[in-house]
């Protein structure tokens, strides 16, 4: 799910990663609306905001929208840095470290432990700015779970050439295509009206259900990693046995 690039990566791995990603984003892009009334998932909002609170030569609060600004992008920038040092040397768990960072933010943030609500604002777009450079350098720019006005564009885009592509692998590539955007819809939909039931009661606890579920992704993908690579070492000694 995470560790495949390039040609070695199958629609099924990237509808792994969505589907998981996206359900995450989804708890948090709630949490944050019900729990300080911003988005954190994306930065779009912001950049009008900003635009109005300078026209109204409010300053203040127009440096906190560019700071929300600020934070999705050194999210993405720290994810990246981190992907880019650590897959010179270990490339295959090049992806671990941006996703415990992001696992550590959301359990000090469920946990209570930062109270200021533009504290918890500037964190959740960081963690979801790691998120999304994440998934976007994994994929190689085909799944994106934190923002869905690009993946609705995509969407209605892909619909329409399934009227006009004839080539039967056109039209299965077109399918696959669409299924993907829709699973990444359905299951950042899923996340948010999760997140905002069970919001009333847990409140910013919902967060420790989404940094669970990315743990148990990461475990999950690494118990994978090593499962193969023990099964490769046992045929390679079986093979130096028999040759002997």
């Amino acid at each position: 799910m995470f560790r495949h690039k390039g040609s070695r990566r199958t629609f099924l791995h990237n509808l792994r990663l969505a589907s998981n990603l996206s359900f995450i984003a989804g708890i948090v892009n709630i949490a944050g609306v019900l729990s300080v009334a911003t988005l954190t998932t994306n930065v779009t909002g912001h950049f009008a905001y900003f635009a109005e609170e300078v026209s109204l030569k409010n300053y203040s609060k127009a440096i906190t929208f560019l700071l929300f600004i600020l934070f999705f992008l050194i999210g993405a920038f720290v994810c990246n840095t981190l992907i880019e040092i650590t897959s010179l040397v270990k490339p295959r768990i090049a992806h671990a470290f941006p996703m415990l960072i992001e696992i550590i933010v959301l359990i000090i943030i469920g946990l209570g432990y930062v109270n200021q609500q533009e504290y918890i604002a500037y964190l959740l777009l960081f963690a979801m700015g790691i998120q999304n450079a994440l998934v976007t350098q994994i994929s190689q720019s085909v799944v994106r779970t934190t923002h869905l006005t690009g993946l609705f564009t995509d969407l209605g885009i892909e619909i329409s050439q399934l009227f006009f592509y004839r080539k039967p692998t056109e039209k299965s590539r077109l399918k696959r295509s669409i299924f993907l955007r829709l699973s990444i819809i359905f299951f950042f939909f899923l996340g948010c009206v999760l997140g905002g039931f069970f919001y009333e009661e847990y409140k910013l606890k919902i967060l420790l259900f989404a940094a669970l579920s990315l743990t148990i992704a990461l475990l999950f993908d690494n118990i994978i990693i090593y499962y193969h690579l023990t099964k490769r070492m046992i045929k390679s000694s079986f093979h130096e046995e028999e040759s002997n």
